[in-house]
């Protein structure tokens, strides 16, 4: 299992452990190179080992600080290499390279699953999709099924231990009247219920108006990042009188592929919906890999504002930021080298770009090969925040917070993903995979990240032995209900 490191500005990969003064010397080499503004290095560099994995997260020993706040953002259908400190050849994005040079950059990250609502049931529940009837749906298209109240989440457990909670922008598990962030713990809510929405007419797949304040429509048909950014500004900004949970879930770049000032594509886009077909949202016939760069830089500089709106606050060291995107890219993201994307179970639906920064606590210059998903960071921020899961709703997430804070090594278990005619389980650096095709597949990662060398004959007892597994947490889920 791969360790933590610091980062490098070096696109070599290296397997040899550091020394203590090779690790000083790369840190006092990156926080050079951090200095005078050179660009990170792509993340399909593995991070070197180290021997010591005691050095790592080397100064969180002796420290102590309050229960942080958490500011944590989601971006939208973002590809794994869509940063440029992932290794996009051509968006660039500043601020959230910055914020992954201040903290930890994870190399191995992952969604809970591959479409919107499952993976944040994962992350709001710490459980896999699949234990709820809600999770199931891959996509929520319609106002069936949802998160249900009754069911403990993040926000009602970090809320029980004290904490302020708000949700900004893309709630997506479930419709009113039975499903709300307010019903399942979160204080405040201000943004969208539905999966998207056009950028400026707030109208969302069946043409129904989609932004609200609590439960009450709010109008605003000004550009939709512009309104959450300002909204998460003015929260961080606040005089809270006790420790906060903030989600900001961005819709950028999400589809319709829509840039600030494309007034005359949003009212093509809207006149199609008001016409009655998806296909206006859908935006099959818009979009480029331009706009997507636009988009994806415009999400940048808005995290850039809220991260100056906290600095200006004075709670930046005692915030805990994540950032990271809820599943594998569409059309016009940038995966390489991984294979295949949103919707699908191999590497490029599900590993996303993840940063962490807190700087009471976390040193900076840091990157992370440690595989884990969704569901660890529901019971990581629990701990951190001095909750408790509820014993009746166990979750299926480990808390990296020992990882993170004293550098303790996790132990080796299983990532488990479930959709619709996909299945996979990674273990260590091995990951099974069976396609929509139905046959079973075998790859190593460390070796083979775009998963093309299938080597499930080569090694036809390790396949055996991670299929059972993913069978024996298969037949503990609900299972899927039968296509009408």
């Amino acid at each position: 299992m791969s360790a933590v490191t610091p980062a490098s500005n070096s696109n070599s990969r290296s397997s040899n452990p550091l020394t203590r003064r090779a690790f000083g010397a790369a840190v006092g080499a990156t926080a050079a190179t951090a200095a005078v503004g050179l660009p990170a290095a792509p993340a399909a560099a593995a991070p070197a080992e180290s021997a010591a994995h005691e050095q790592l997260f080397r100064a969180a020993r002796g420290r102590h600080s309050r229960r942080p706040n958490i500011l944590f953002i989601l971006g939208d259908d973002l590809g794994w290499a869509d940063l440029s400190s992932y290794g996009s050849p051509d968006i660039h994005t500043p601020n959230l390279d910055r914020l992954g040079r201040q903290g930890v950059r994870f190399t191995d990250a992952y969604a809970g699953s591959a479409t919107c609502s499952p993976t944040r049931f994962s992350l709001y529940t710490g459980r896999y999709p699949g234990r709820t009837k809600g999770g199931l749906a891959e996509p929520i298209a319609d106002r069936s099924v949802g998160l249900e109240p009754t069911h403990p989440t993040l926000a009602s457990l970090l809320r029980g231990a004290g904490y302020a909670t708000a949700l900004i922008g893309k709630w997506h598990c479930g419709y009113l009247p039975d499903y709300s962030p307010t019903k399942s713990g979160w204080d405040e809510f201000f943004g969208n219920f539905g999966g998207a929405l056009e950028y400026y007419s707030k109208l969302g797949l069946g043409g129904e108006y989609d932004l609200y304040e609590g439960d009450a429509e709010y109008k605003d048909l000004r550009y939709y990042t512009r309104i959450l950014t300002e909204r998460a500004s003015e929260y961080v900004q606040r005089d809270h009188d006790k420790p906060w949970l903030l989600n900001l879930n961005f819709t950028t770049p999400h589809w319709p592929w829509i840039a600030e000032g494309d007034t005359a594509e949003s009212a093509e886009i809207v006149r199609k919906i008001k016409d009655g077909g998806l296909g206006g949202l859908f935006h099959a016939d818009g979009g480029s890999v331009a706009k997507y760069k636009e988009m994806v830089e415009d999400l940048d500089r808005s995290v850039g504002e809220v991260l100056k709106a906290l600095k200006r606050s004075g709670q930046e060291e005692d915030t805990l930021v994540f950032f990271a995107s809820d599943n594998g890219g569409e059309r016009f993201s940038y995966q390489w080298p991984l294979s295949g994307n949103k919707s699908s179970l191999q590497e490029g639906g599900i590993r996303v770009p993840a940063v962490l920064r807190w700087p009471a606590r976390i040193d900076p210059h840091q990157v992370s090969g440690l595989p884990l998903f969704s569901p660890d960071w529901t019971a990581t921020l629990l701990e951190l925040g001095g909750a408790r899961p509820d014993p009746a709703y166990p979750l299926d997430g480990v808390s990296l917070a020992g990882y993170l804070l004293r550098g303790e090594q996790p132990k080796e278990r299983d990532l488990f993903w479930r959709v619709r005619g996909e299945r996979a389980l990674r273990r260590g650096e091995w990951k099974y995979y069976r396609g929509k095709g139905g046959a079973d597949q075998l790859f190593n990662l460390a070796h083979d990240q775009r998963e093309q060398a299938n080597r499930a004959a080569a090694e036809p007892e390790l396949l055996a032995e991670l299929r059972a597994a993913w069978e024996r947490t298969d037949a503990g889920l609900l299972p899927y209900p039968k296509a009408s």
